[in-house]
């Protein structure tokens, strides 16, 4: 057989027809199969699929879920910059509009032959070791516990690796003589800017509600002298936290405590903070959580919730997220979160977008898995790291092009009489943000 022969009847060349008709349309990017075949635009990145069980995957898991367990498995693989491939598939579906047209009985008989001739039929390929694997009813207690120890009890020195020394998991605010470089900086601006907007000041009773590795708690204790307790469902995170709080000496100001929200008891702290914690906790449950923010803060009291948001036409999370980073995550739209803090009772007082911010904030953390990526793989495995990056890439292509946000929401809670306790303007929060 000739060489011509073989390109123009090799596996990508086929894989290409097949997508085209699941697509409506062309594939943006070139196609490399494992027989050396190639297809598609010469410029840009290659999608290459190392074997026929990425298609064996893609037959019994159709949609993004079955790419994504073939791209942690290195089953199949993007040779040039993943961004790029990822951002021209998502231009491709919203400038030529292509989505999987309705297949005919013809149809799904021609591809089914194609897949046979490709050797692609087979047993049901296993689920990557990766992916979530959670039991139970839908927010449970102990489903909840279990899905935020598959995220967030990774390890802590997987952490420790990936974001700066504030070890802070959140979007940061970036002011504008901040470099790309400057992530701690960032963060620290954050969480300033936070104690800003509650009104923290020496003895201030806050509440942290999913206090990560306590990158707020420490702040507010130590810089504004605040007196914290913070609660985490992750044991990781609350051994963590009392650790940094026994080095720093903050025993007399800071309380750890691993429970779940439903359990808090107590009230009548000055203010509430829960900074990327609210995406958990579901969506039939959030009226429930709304109620207890209103229950444990004072009259007068300010809560801040830092809340990743969606539009209204965008996917809340996705298939890959939910299944390897965030189970049972739920987005909505901004306007629905302010409308339950407000049925809660709340005064919802000031928002604002951080959702350029992100773009720059996971970008930081993308980088940072790059470069050290042989630490990464040496530390949790090559289909973990494969996993982040996956998520690190496409959740900063999904804040760049709005399918994705970030909002600080304050509100407060105001007295009997309608007293809110709020300064007359908000100006001087952000003076100098990018020196505490």
């Amino acid at each position: 057989m000739s060489t011509a022969r073989t390109t123009r009847t090799g596996a990508a060349h086929r894989l290409a027809a097949l997508a085209q008709e699941a697509l409506g349309g062309p594939l943006p990017v070139r196609l490399r199969a494992w027989d050396g075949s190639e297809t598609g635009p010469a410029e840009g990145p290659v999608v290459v699929v190392r074997s026929r069980r990425a298609l064996r995957r893609l037959l019994w898991q159709p949609g993004e879920l079955g790419l994504a367990q073939a791209y942690v498995t290195g089953e199949l693989d993007v040779d040039g910059d993943l961004a790029d491939g990822l951002r021209r598939m998502w231009a491709a579906t919203r400038e030529r509009r292509l989505h999987p047209p309705r297949l005919s009985l013809a149809d799904r008989a021609r591809a089914a032959g194609t897949a046979v001739r490709l050797g692609a039929v087979g047993p049901r390929p296993a689920t990557p070791a990766s992916q979530a694997r959670l039991r139970g009813g839908l927010h449970t207690r102990s489903r909840d516990r279990a899905a935020i120890s598959h995220h967030y009890d990774l390890s802590n020195d997987f952490y420790r690796l990936l974001l700066d020394e504030t070890m802070a998991y959140s979007c940061g605010v970036w002011t504008d003589g901040s470099t790309d470089a400057d992530a701690a900086g960032a963060q620290r601006a954050k969480l300033e800017l936070i104690c800003r907007k509650l009104g923290l000041t020496a003895g201030s009773r806050l509440l942290d509600i999913g206090c990560g590795w306590g990158s707020l708690t420490l702040y507010a204790a130590e810089q504004h002298k605040a007196e914290v307790t913070a609660v985490t469902l992750a044991r990781e995170q609350a051994a963590y936290v009392r650790e940094q709080v026994r080095e720093r000496g903050l025993e007399d100001r800071v309380e750890v405590v691993c429970q779940d929200y439903r359990d808090m008891t107590g009230g009548g702290y000055d203010a509430v903070s829960t900074v990327e914690m609210g995406e958990h906790v579901g969506d039939a449950e959030y009226p429930a959580f709304t109620a207890a923010l209103h229950r444990m803060v004072r009259p007068e009291g300010r809560v801040l919730v830092q809340q990743m948001s969606r539009g209204p036409g965008a996917p809340g999370g996705g298939a890959f997220i939910e299944a390897y980073i965030a189970p049972d995550m739920h987005m909505r739209p901004l306007g629905e979160t302010v409308q339950l803090l407000e049925d809660a009772g709340l005064e919802v007082r000031h928002v604002e977008s951080l959702r350029e911010h992100y773009v720059r904030t996971v970008g930081a953390w993308e980088r940072t898995l790059e470069e050290r990526w042989d630490e990464f793989v040496a530390l949790a495995g090559e289909e973990t790291a494969r996993v982040w990056r996956l998520y690190l890439v496409g959740g900063a292509l999904a804040f760049e092009q709005r399918r994705m946000g970030v909002d600080q929401i304050l509100s407060v809670r105001p007295t009997g009489e309608g007293a809110a306790g709020m300064p007359a303007t908000p100006g001087e929060w952000y003076e100098r943000l990018d020196r505490p």
